[in-house]
């Protein structure tokens, strides 16, 4: 019994992952504020991610693996 109810939450998890990503459902999901793309970066968070971005930069060019 366990076997077939690990394969439904499976399945599960498959089918909200495709609804998800669906078209259907982005489209819906940008007709909401919270989920409105902004159309500027906060300064902050934009310094943030050019820190993280020279950060990798860095790693990718000294570390090898």
């Amino acid at each position: 019994m366990n076997g077939n109810n690990g394969n439904r939450r499976a399945e599960l998890a498959n089918d909200i992952r495709r609804q998800a990503g669906s078209e259907a459902t982005k489209r819906f999901l940008r007709t909401l504020p919270a989920f409105r793309l902004e159309k500027e970066v906060p300064r902050r968070l934009s310094d943030l991610l050019d820190r993280l971005d020279g950060v990798d930069a860095s790693k990718a060019g000294g570390e090898r693996r």
